[in-house]
């Protein structure tokens, strides 16, 4: 008797700390432009530690704003670093945190729905659509994320004033609620194509069904991007933030065009 009890009480201690980490299974705010990067790494993260994390995918800005307001996040991975900063300053983040990357937007469209543009000339895409629309020849939309809380919108918005074509493309302008949601949209029937994060159409999944064009850097602010834990994050957030900036998560991120801090541009 005294044997089988022993033998129990040493199957409860090794299975405990199992049992911890199953239920430490934090929840991670994401950018979307990251929705195909982070979850291989979070599954590359799973394989190697055992330890299970919720993606939850949308617009830098929303995130930043349920944060602000307690919603339980414990790690944050923005696409805009000036929201990470700002939570700091409030006192919702545990530091100011790293910047994990640096983004790119490209032209997003169907492959076959007309030329895909040039280097020399990405935004005459939209310039056929503004025509198209102007002679009668229905309303081809332009797909961006909404710039008002979406980091990927305002580089749109700012590449599109850039070019000139931000007043003429208002008809036509459809926006997603985040660029994952505008990648969507700009692969529509409907779109001549958008404005979206190079890792989106570097994605398998994208990439099969698309065709793409960066647009110059140059045409619109840095998309620095931070992250950070939050205020009373976990263990496995932890640990997932610090295998974040460790060699082999640096490389997933690479694959899917992100410029890393302190390398040079991906650009092919």
């Amino acid at each position: 008797m005294r044997s089988r009890c022993a033998a129990w009480l040493l199957g409860l201690a090794l299975l405990f700390p199992a049992a911890l980490i199953k239920a430490d299974v934090p929840t991670v705010a994401a950018a979307s432009d990251l929705q195909f990067a982070l979850s291989e790494a979070a599954e590359r993260f799973r394989d190697e530690t055992g330890r299970e994390l919720r993606l939850n995918f949308g617009s830098s800005g929303n995130f930043r704003r349920q944060i602000g307001q307690g919603a339980p996040f414990e790690l944050y991975l923005s696409a805009d670093e000036e929201y990470v900063l700002a939570l700091h300053e409030e006192g919702r983040t545990e530091d100011e945190g790293v910047v994990y990357a640096i983004g790119r937007l490209v032209w997003l469209q169907r492959p076959g729905r007309d030329d895909l543009p040039s280097d020399d000339e990405p935004m005459a895409g939209a310039r056929e659509a503004i025509k198209a629309h102007e002679a009668g020849q229905g309303r081809p939309r332009i797909a961006l994320a909404n710039p008002e809380h979406a980091p990927y919108g305002v580089a749109a918005r700012q590449a599109l004033e850039h070019a000139g074509l931000w007043d003429e493309t208002t008809p036509l302008r459809v926006l997603g609620e985040n660029v994952s949601q505008a990648a969507q949209f700009a692969l529509s029937s409907d779109a001549r194509g958008g404005l979206v994060a190079w890792s989106l159409a570097l994605a398998p999944q994208l990439a099969e069904r698309s065709e793409h064009v960066l647009i110059p850097e140059a045409w619109h602010a840095p998309l620095v991007q931070r992250m950070a834990l939050v205020q009373g994050a976990g263990e496995t957030a932890r640990s997932f933030y610090a295998w974040l900036q460790e060699k082999e998560a640096r490389e997933i991120l690479a694959q899917y065009g992100f410029r890393l801090p302190d390398e040079g541009d991906t650009t092919p």
